[in-house]
C-alpha cells in the first residue's frame, strides 16, 4: 500500500503553523524583581575596611527591618499607636524612628535599655504602646550589641560575641511574642497568621533576615581573628623557609 501523503498548505497557511509553534515553544519573558543598587562613594567610605563597611550596611539593614515591622505591627495592631495620641500610623512610626535614630530614651520603658527594655516591653504587664516600646527596645539592643553605633570605620572594634547573643536574643523575642498572652488570654500583639483563609508568614521572613545579618557578621568576625593569626604564623614560617637562595 503506498504511503499516503498530507496535501500541501497554501504558504501563507504554512507561516501562521510555523509562527504559532515557535511561540508555543518559546521561553516566558523574565519577571523584573528590582535590581541591585550601587550607593554612592563618600569621602567617610575612605577611613572604613571592608568589614567596618558590611557591618554598616547590616546595621542599616537591621533597622530598616525593624522600621518595617514596625508600621506592620501597627497595621495589624491600631489600637497600639492610638495610645500615644499621634494624629496616625504614619505620625506614631516616625515619631519611634526619630527616637531611635537620636538615641532618646522612649519614655513608656521607665529609663531601662537594651535587653532590660526588651524584657518589659515584652511583659504581659505592659500598658503602654506595646508596639513602638517592643521596636525600639529591639533597636536599642541591637546598636548596644554593635558598641552603641550605627556607623564603623577603621579605629572601631566589634565584638563577634556580641553580635551572636543578638542574633539569639533576636530569637528568644520572636518566640516570646508569639506564646506569650495578656491577662485576657489574647497573643502580646497580633503579628503571623495561619488559618484557613490566609497564611501571612511575612514577620518571621523580616525578623529571619535580622537574624540572618547578625549571625553572618559574627562568623565573618571570628573568621577575621582567626585568619588574622594563621597569617601570622605563615609570616613567621615564611620568614624562615620560603625565601629565595642564592644561586651563584
Amino acid at each position: 500500500m503506498p504511503f499516503l501523503s498530507r496535501p500541501l498548505l497554501p504558504y501563507p497557511a504554512c507561516a501562521l503553523v510555523l509562527l504559532l509553534g515557535g511561540c508555543s515553544t518559546q521561553a516566558p519573558a523574565p519577571v523584573l524583581r528590582g535590581e541591585t543598587q550601587v550607593a554612592p562613594l563618600t569621602s567617610s567610605e575612605l577611613a572604613q575596611s571592608d568589614l567596618n563597611r558590611m557591618a554598616t550596611l547590616g546595621m542599616r539593614d537591621n533597622l530598616d527591618s525593624l522600621y518595617r515591622l514596625l508600621d506592620k505591627l501597627y497595621r495589624r495592631n491600631p489600637a497600639e499607636w492610638r495610645k500615644t495620641g499621634s494624629a496616625s500610623r504614619e505620625a506614631a512610626v516616625q515619631r519611634v524612628r526619630s527616637a531611635i535614630e537620636s538615641r532618646a530614651p522612649w519614655p513608656e520603658l521607665q529609663g531601662k535599655r537594651d535587653i532590660a527594655a526588651l524584657s518589659l516591653a515584652l511583659s504581659p504587664e505592659f500598658r503602654g504602646d506595646r508596639v513602638a516600646a517592643f521596636v525600639y527596645a529591639s533597636a536599642d539592643m541591637l546598636i548596644t550589641a554593635h558598641d552603641g553605633k550605627t556607623t564603623f570605620y577603621l579605629i572601631d572594634g566589634l565584638d563577634a560575641q556580641h553580635i551572636y547573643n543578638a542574633a539569639r536574643n533576636v530569637e528568644s523575642a520572636v518566640w516570646l511574642l508569639a506564646t506569650r498572652r495578656n491577662a485576657s488570654g489574647q497573643p502580646l500583639l497580633l503579628a503571623d497568621e495561619m488559618s484557613e483563609r490566609e497564611r501571612n508568614l511575612s514577620f518571621e521572613r523580616e525578623f529571619g533576615k535580622i537574624v540572618g545579618r547578625l549571625d553572618l557578621l559574627s562568623e565573618v568576625l571570628t573568621e577575621k581573628y582567626r585568619r588574622a593569626v594563621i597569617t601570622y604564623v605563615q609570616n613567621l614560617a615564611g620568614a624562615s623557609f620560603l625565601q629565595f637562595l642564592p644561586v651563584r
